[in-house]
């Protein structure tokens, strides 16, 4: 792929978005690599875990390729969004893991990128916003649906509404990001969640994620519901078993279902 790159080393992926000279922006065709790739992912079974970050120490993602936008109609504009919610949504309902690893600017489509991920770890230099009704446009990549339901809906307003800039602390402290860290920490940080996750019944995890991100855009009785019955799926498995006969002989468990 042209400006995606992936490595795989014990049954982590880290996916690395490449157009360092854009501050890694979104165009068309890094939305189409991306939804390529992680339907790829998605069969993988050797993958359990995905980390997302961008190339350099400066940009996660910096936003959407404002040089494409620039002149394009109506209709382009809404094809641009279903690319990218194509592709992020696949991102957000694959059965692994996936942690963003938000190295540097997170604006804009880079926001949107980041709350699709399950987990967001962000070094201390992150920022985060959406700039775009700066633009004349608003956030086309899921910024007016995915931030109300992470920080709120009067918070999201204000961050969309103004542009304001943030920077990760103050992401940590509205529930935007998920752990702060030190730059030089922040992919180790991010294995060392995965490695965790590794330990634990990947199907187990990929049936809590279902349950988590199916039953919370339902009412509360149709998520217990769902969440019931995929209960009642996990005690099919293999994990199940093995799971609470170790604990019973005061052992560690070996769960391979996934």
């Amino acid at each position: 792929m042209k400006n995606l790159l992936m490595e795989v080393e014990n049954e982590v992926a880290v996916v690395t978005i490449n157009r360092p000279k854009s501050l890694n922006a979104l165009n068309s065709e890094t939305l189409a690599e991306i939804n390529e790739l992680f339907t790829e992912i998605e069969k993988r079974k050797d993958i359990r875990v995905v980390i997302l970050t961008g190339s350099g120490e400066k940009s996660f993602v910096a936003g959407a390729d404002i040089s494409e936008m620039v002149n394009a109609s109506s209709q382009e504009g809404r094809i641009m969004g279903m690319l990218a919610y194509e592709a992020f949504s696949k991102i957000e309902n694959v059965p692994q893991v996936v942690i963003a690893a938000v190295n540097g600017f997170a604006l804009g489509g880079g926001c949107e990128l980041a709350m699709s991920c399950d987990i967001r770890v962000a070094a201390e230099n992150a920022k985060f916003g959406q700039p775009e009704v700066g633009l004349g446009i608003l956030p086309g990549f899921g910024g007016t649906q995915r931030l109300p339901r992470l920080v709120g809906k009067g918070r999201a307003k204000e961050l969309i509404f103004t542009t304001d800039m943030i920077d990760a602390n103050e992401a940590y402290r509205i529930g935007l990001a998920n752990k702060v860290v030190k730059q030089e920490e922040l992919l180790d940080t991010c294995k060392e969640m995965a490695a965790k996750m590794l330990s634990k019944g990947s199907f187990a995890i990929t049936l809590a994620k279902q349950a988590i991100n199916v039953g919370t855009e339902t009412d509360l009785a149709s998520g217990l519901q769902l969440e019931a019955n995929l209960f009642g799926l996990a005690f099919s498995t293999g994990d199940k078993k093995e799971g609470m006969t170790a604990f019973l002989e005061k052992r560690k468990a070996d769960l391979t279902d996934f």
